[in-house]
């Protein structure tokens, strides 16, 4: 039990890092363009080069990650509650945690259904020959420390902009003849 403890901030940044990126990506990407046309229903072989698109950009590690997180929260919430539950508790988590990490495979093939739908098969291929070869698995292997630093360098830069632009829409208000 107490690996998953340890892996609980681990997780969490996972996570939160796995959000940001789709946030950032769709974010920018809605902004920037209409949506596609919509694609034909996947083929069985666009599903599979999703799929294979889905772990080779280590997205699937951060649907595993989620499994120990929830389950840390589940001992933590019933630990406070019934502090006499303990080993039993533990016993039970460890038993159960094959079960949910079966569960987490199944958040990949939706997640490849999910990418199949939207992203033509030759363009899955593209990238899957991207993702697998040396240069597309270095870059996947530096994703969790480059997000991590972009997360951390946004985080100022929100702040920086935050007090920026309400210094300046101060100064134009005054200039129209509003104190804030």
């Amino acid at each position: 039990m107490r690996e998953h403890v340890s892996r609980r901030g681990s997780a969490r940044r996972s996570s939160v890092l796995l959000a940001l990126t789709f946030a950032c990506v769709a974010t920018g990407a809605l902004a920037e363009q209409a949506p596609p046309p919509a694609l034909p229903s996947p083929t069985a072989t666009a599903v599979s080069a999703a799929r294979t698109l889905v772990v080779a950009t280590g997205i699937s590690r951060s649907f595993a990650l989620m499994i120990p997180q929830f389950m840390d929260q589940i001992s933590k919430t019933l630990g406070e509650a019934r502090p006499g539950l303990g080993e039993d508790l533990d016993r039970v988590m460890t038993e159960l945690k094959p079960e949910f990490d079966r569960q987490a495979d199944e958040m990949i093939e939706i997640a490849a259904q999910v990418y199949a739908k939207h992203i033509p098969e030759a363009d899955l291929q593209a990238a899957v020959a991207f993702f697998t070869s040396d240069p597309g698995r270095k870059y996947a292997a530096a994703q969790r420390t480059v997000l991590a630093e972009v997360v951390t360098a946004m985080q100022g830069w929100q702040g920086k902009i935050s007090t920026d632009m309400m210094s300046r829409v101060r100064t134009e208000l005054k200039k129209k003849g509003h104190e804030l």
